[in-house]
Protein backbone atom coordinates (compact mmCIF):
# COMPACT_ATOMS: atom_id res chain seq x y z
CA UNK A 1 0.00 0.00 0.00
CA UNK A 2 1.19 3.49 -0.83
CA UNK A 3 1.55 5.94 2.06
CA UNK A 4 2.86 9.33 0.95
CA UNK A 5 4.91 11.20 3.52
CA UNK A 6 5.54 14.92 3.21
CA UNK A 7 8.08 16.86 5.25
CA UNK A 8 7.29 20.56 5.04
CA UNK A 9 10.07 23.10 5.35
CA UNK A 10 9.93 26.84 6.07
CA UNK A 11 6.48 28.19 5.26
CA UNK A 12 4.82 24.75 4.94
CA UNK A 13 3.31 23.87 8.31
CA UNK A 14 0.11 22.10 7.25
CA UNK A 15 -1.34 20.10 4.36
CA UNK A 16 -4.76 21.29 3.24
CA UNK A 17 -7.56 19.20 1.83
CA UNK A 18 -6.95 15.91 3.63
CA UNK A 19 -9.99 13.85 4.51
CA UNK A 20 -10.26 12.54 8.08
CA UNK A 21 -7.37 14.81 9.01
CA UNK A 22 -5.96 14.34 12.50
CA UNK A 23 -2.70 15.11 14.28
CA UNK A 24 -1.21 12.07 16.00
CA UNK A 25 1.79 11.64 18.28
CA UNK A 26 4.35 9.11 17.05
CA UNK A 27 6.92 8.07 19.65
CA UNK A 28 10.44 7.31 18.45
CA UNK A 29 13.29 5.64 20.34
CA UNK A 30 15.63 8.14 18.71
CA UNK A 31 14.08 11.21 20.34
CA UNK A 32 11.20 13.61 19.79
CA UNK A 33 10.04 14.34 16.23
CA UNK A 34 9.60 17.99 15.26
CA UNK A 35 5.84 17.77 15.84
CA UNK A 36 2.90 15.41 15.70
CA UNK A 37 2.22 13.84 12.31
CA UNK A 38 -0.87 14.91 10.39
CA UNK A 39 -2.70 11.79 9.13
CA UNK A 40 -5.34 11.82 6.41
CA UNK A 41 -6.32 10.67 2.95
CA UNK A 42 -6.55 12.31 -0.44
CA UNK A 43 -8.33 10.57 -3.32
CA UNK A 44 -8.16 7.37 -1.30
CA UNK A 45 -4.38 7.56 -0.76
CA UNK A 46 -2.95 7.78 2.75
CA UNK A 47 -0.82 10.85 3.59
CA UNK A 48 1.40 11.65 6.56
CA UNK A 49 2.65 15.22 7.01
CA UNK A 50 5.33 16.55 9.35
CA UNK A 51 6.36 20.22 9.65
CA UNK A 52 10.14 19.98 9.85
CA UNK A 53 10.48 23.01 12.12
CA UNK A 54 7.27 22.32 14.04
CA UNK A 55 4.06 24.30 13.82
CA UNK A 56 4.95 27.92 14.46
CA UNK A 57 8.54 27.29 13.30
CA UNK A 58 9.98 26.60 16.74
CA UNK A 59 13.01 24.49 15.84
CA UNK A 60 16.11 25.83 14.03
CA UNK A 61 17.94 23.56 11.55
CA UNK A 62 20.70 22.29 13.85
CA UNK A 63 18.22 21.42 16.62
CA UNK A 64 16.01 19.21 14.41
CA UNK A 65 16.08 15.57 15.45
CA UNK A 66 16.34 14.18 11.93
CA UNK A 67 16.55 10.59 13.13
CA UNK A 68 13.34 10.89 15.13
CA UNK A 69 11.57 12.51 12.15
CA UNK A 70 12.51 9.76 9.69
CA UNK A 71 11.89 6.99 12.21
CA UNK A 72 8.44 8.45 12.97
CA UNK A 73 7.60 8.53 9.26
CA UNK A 74 8.64 4.88 8.94
CA UNK A 75 6.56 3.92 11.98
CA UNK A 76 3.59 5.73 10.48
CA UNK A 77 3.77 3.43 7.44
CA UNK A 78 5.26 5.89 4.95
CA UNK A 79 6.58 4.31 1.74
CA UNK A 80 7.25 7.40 -0.39
CA UNK A 81 8.71 10.51 1.25
CA UNK A 82 8.76 13.98 -0.34
CA UNK A 83 10.69 16.84 1.22
CA UNK A 84 9.44 20.34 0.39
CA UNK A 85 12.20 22.79 1.32
CA UNK A 86 13.00 26.47 0.99
CA UNK A 87 16.45 27.16 -0.43
CA UNK A 88 18.72 29.79 -1.95
CA UNK A 89 19.77 29.80 -5.59
CA UNK A 90 23.40 29.53 -6.69
CA UNK A 91 22.52 29.84 -10.39
CA UNK A 92 21.38 32.86 -12.39
CA UNK A 93 18.66 30.89 -14.17
CA UNK A 94 17.15 29.54 -10.93
CA UNK A 95 15.16 32.61 -10.03
CA UNK A 96 13.14 33.07 -6.81
CA UNK A 97 10.00 30.96 -7.19
CA UNK A 98 11.74 28.17 -9.14
CA UNK A 99 11.18 24.57 -8.03
CA UNK A 100 14.15 22.20 -8.37
CA UNK A 101 14.04 18.41 -8.14
CA UNK A 102 17.38 17.89 -6.41
CA UNK A 103 19.20 14.67 -7.31
CA UNK A 104 22.58 15.23 -5.59
CA UNK A 105 23.80 16.64 -2.28
CA UNK A 106 27.02 17.97 -0.80
CA UNK A 107 26.86 17.72 2.97
CA UNK A 108 28.67 20.50 4.83
CA UNK A 109 26.80 20.05 8.11
CA UNK A 110 28.85 19.11 11.16
CA UNK A 111 26.69 19.23 14.31
CA UNK A 112 24.15 16.49 13.55
CA UNK A 113 23.87 12.75 14.08
CA UNK A 114 23.82 11.33 10.57
CA UNK A 115 23.08 7.62 10.90
CA UNK A 116 20.76 5.21 12.67
CA UNK A 117 23.67 2.74 12.86
CA UNK A 118 25.97 4.55 15.27
CA UNK A 119 26.20 2.08 18.14
CA UNK A 120 25.58 -1.65 18.45
CA UNK A 121 24.85 -2.36 14.77
CA UNK A 122 27.08 -1.20 11.90
CA UNK A 123 25.77 -0.61 8.37
CA UNK A 124 26.92 1.18 5.23
CA UNK A 125 24.27 2.04 2.62
CA UNK A 126 25.00 3.16 -0.95
CA UNK A 127 24.27 6.85 -1.55
CA UNK A 128 25.59 7.47 -5.06
CA UNK A 129 22.06 8.35 -6.18
CA UNK A 130 20.39 9.67 -3.02
CA UNK A 131 16.93 10.40 -4.45
CA UNK A 132 14.30 8.18 -6.06
CA UNK A 133 13.97 8.54 -9.83
CA UNK A 134 10.50 7.01 -9.71
CA UNK A 135 9.36 9.78 -7.34
CA UNK A 136 10.91 12.38 -9.63
CA UNK A 137 8.87 10.99 -12.53
CA UNK A 138 5.74 11.26 -10.39
CA UNK A 139 6.52 14.83 -9.33
CA UNK A 140 7.11 15.91 -12.93
CA UNK A 141 3.75 14.39 -13.87
CA UNK A 142 2.06 16.08 -10.91
CA UNK A 143 3.66 19.37 -11.90
CA UNK A 144 2.32 19.10 -15.44
CA UNK A 145 -1.16 18.38 -14.08
CA UNK A 146 -1.12 21.28 -11.60
CA UNK A 147 0.65 23.77 -13.86
CA UNK A 148 3.82 23.88 -11.75
CA UNK A 149 7.08 23.89 -13.70
CA UNK A 150 9.91 21.85 -12.23
CA UNK A 151 13.62 21.94 -13.00
CA UNK A 152 14.74 18.32 -12.97
CA UNK A 153 18.18 17.70 -11.52
CA UNK A 154 20.44 19.82 -9.35
CA UNK A 155 22.96 19.69 -6.52
CA UNK A 156 21.94 20.88 -3.07
CA UNK A 157 24.66 22.25 -0.77
CA UNK A 158 23.62 21.52 2.83
CA UNK A 159 25.14 24.03 5.25
CA UNK A 160 24.93 23.93 9.04
CA UNK A 161 23.36 27.34 9.63
CA UNK A 162 21.52 29.03 11.18
CA UNK A 163 23.51 31.91 9.72
CA UNK A 164 23.45 32.41 5.96
CA UNK A 165 26.63 32.13 3.86
CA UNK A 166 29.48 34.57 3.72
CA UNK A 167 30.04 35.96 0.24
CA UNK A 168 33.25 33.92 -0.06
CA UNK A 169 31.40 30.72 0.84
CA UNK A 170 28.64 31.48 -1.65
CA UNK A 171 31.17 31.91 -4.47
CA UNK A 172 33.01 28.74 -3.37
CA UNK A 173 29.81 26.66 -3.54
CA UNK A 174 29.10 28.04 -7.02
CA UNK A 175 32.60 27.01 -8.12
CA UNK A 176 31.82 23.47 -6.92
CA UNK A 177 28.90 23.26 -9.33
CA UNK A 178 26.17 23.50 -6.68
CA UNK A 179 22.76 24.75 -7.77
CA UNK A 180 20.89 25.48 -4.55
CA UNK A 181 21.78 25.91 -0.89
CA UNK A 182 19.81 25.04 2.23
CA UNK A 183 20.13 23.93 5.84
CA UNK A 184 17.85 20.91 6.26
CA UNK A 185 18.08 18.18 3.62
CA UNK A 186 21.12 16.58 5.20
CA UNK A 187 21.24 14.26 7.01
CA UNK A 188 17.56 13.81 6.14
CA UNK A 189 18.28 12.21 2.76
CA UNK A 190 20.92 9.90 4.23
CA UNK A 191 18.57 8.72 6.97
CA UNK A 192 15.71 8.18 4.51
CA UNK A 193 18.00 5.84 2.54
CA UNK A 194 18.96 3.94 5.69
CA UNK A 195 15.25 3.60 6.50
CA UNK A 196 14.63 2.19 2.99
CA UNK A 197 12.25 5.01 2.08
CA UNK A 198 11.85 6.33 -1.46
CA UNK A 199 12.88 9.98 -1.05
CA UNK A 200 12.71 13.11 -3.19
CA UNK A 201 13.40 16.78 -2.53
CA UNK A 202 11.50 19.70 -4.04
CA UNK A 203 13.80 22.68 -3.42
CA UNK A 204 11.77 25.91 -3.58
CA UNK A 205 13.99 28.89 -4.38
CA UNK A 206 13.42 32.01 -2.27
CA UNK A 207 16.54 34.11 -2.96
CA UNK A 208 19.97 34.34 -4.60
CA UNK A 209 21.99 33.74 -1.42
CA UNK A 210 24.65 36.52 -1.44
CA UNK A 211 26.75 35.83 -4.55
CA UNK A 212 24.66 37.77 -7.08
CA UNK A 213 26.24 41.12 -8.07
CA UNK A 214 22.92 42.81 -8.93
CA UNK A 215 20.52 41.32 -6.36
CA UNK A 216 20.20 42.21 -2.69
CA UNK A 217 21.90 39.92 -0.20
CA UNK A 218 19.69 37.26 1.35
CA UNK A 219 17.34 38.75 3.96
CA UNK A 220 14.65 37.04 6.06
CA UNK A 221 12.01 39.65 5.21
CA UNK A 222 12.53 39.11 1.49
CA UNK A 223 12.46 35.33 1.92
CA UNK A 224 9.12 35.43 3.77
CA UNK A 225 7.59 37.39 0.91
CA UNK A 226 8.41 34.57 -1.53
CA UNK A 227 7.63 31.75 0.89
CA UNK A 228 3.87 32.22 0.85
CA UNK A 229 3.47 31.67 -2.88
CA UNK A 230 6.03 28.85 -2.88
CA UNK A 231 4.24 27.12 0.00
CA UNK A 232 0.86 27.22 -1.73
CA UNK A 233 2.30 25.73 -4.91
CA UNK A 234 4.29 23.16 -2.96
CA UNK A 235 1.15 21.91 -1.23
CA UNK A 236 -0.67 21.70 -4.57
CA UNK A 237 2.22 19.72 -6.04
CA UNK A 238 2.33 17.05 -3.35
CA UNK A 239 -1.48 16.76 -3.37
CA UNK A 240 -1.23 16.01 -7.09
CA UNK A 241 0.81 12.89 -6.33
CA UNK A 242 -2.18 10.92 -5.01
CA UNK A 243 -3.55 9.51 -8.29
CA UNK A 244 -0.04 8.98 -9.68
CA UNK A 245 1.43 7.02 -6.77
CA UNK A 246 -1.63 5.06 -5.70
CA UNK A 247 -0.44 1.93 -7.51
CA UNK A 248 3.04 1.57 -6.09
CA UNK A 249 5.36 -0.97 -7.73
CA UNK A 250 6.89 -3.44 -5.31
CA UNK A 251 9.81 -3.55 -5.21
CA UNK A 252 10.75 0.01 -6.18
CA UNK A 253 12.58 0.01 -9.50
CA UNK A 254 15.17 2.38 -8.04
CA UNK A 255 15.98 -0.08 -5.25
CA UNK A 256 15.26 2.37 -2.43
CA UNK A 257 13.19 -0.14 -0.45
CA UNK A 258 16.07 -2.66 -0.48
CA UNK A 259 18.88 -0.28 0.48
CA UNK A 260 19.87 -2.40 3.48
CA UNK A 261 20.39 -5.58 1.50
CA UNK A 262 24.01 -6.49 2.19
CA UNK A 263 24.62 -3.21 4.08
CA UNK A 264 24.71 -4.53 7.66
CA UNK A 265 28.15 -5.80 8.67
CA UNK A 266 27.50 -6.75 12.28
CA UNK A 267 27.23 -10.50 12.80
CA UNK A 268 23.76 -11.53 14.06
CA UNK A 269 25.07 -12.80 17.37
CA UNK A 270 27.20 -9.72 17.98
CA UNK A 271 24.48 -7.07 17.62
CA UNK A 272 23.54 -5.12 20.73
CA UNK A 273 19.96 -6.05 21.78
CA UNK A 274 19.13 -2.44 22.68
CA UNK A 275 20.25 -1.25 19.26
CA UNK A 276 18.19 -3.96 17.59
CA UNK A 277 15.14 -2.80 19.52
CA UNK A 278 15.66 0.82 18.42
CA UNK A 279 15.98 -0.26 14.80
CA UNK A 280 12.75 -2.27 14.70
CA UNK A 281 11.01 0.17 12.31
CA UNK A 282 14.01 1.41 10.32
CA UNK A 283 15.65 -1.95 9.69
CA UNK A 284 13.16 -4.54 10.84
CA UNK A 285 12.91 -6.03 7.34
CA UNK A 286 16.52 -7.20 7.41
CA UNK A 287 16.95 -7.67 11.15
CA UNK A 288 13.89 -9.85 11.52
CA UNK A 289 12.21 -7.54 14.04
Amino acid sequence: MTVIGVIGGSGVYDLDGLEDARWETIDSPFGAPSDQLLHGTLEGVEYRFLPRHGRGHRTPPSAIDFRANIDAMKRAGVTDLVSVSACGSLREELTPGAFVLVDQFIDRTFARTKTFFDDGVAAHVALADPTCNRLHDALVEAGATTGIELVRGGTYLAMEGPQFSTRAESHLYRSWGCDVIGMTNMPEAKLAREAELCYATVAMVTDYDCWHPHEADVDVADIVAVLTDNADRGRSLVAGLAPILQDRPVPCAAGCDRALDGAILTAPGAADPAALARLDAVAGRVLGR
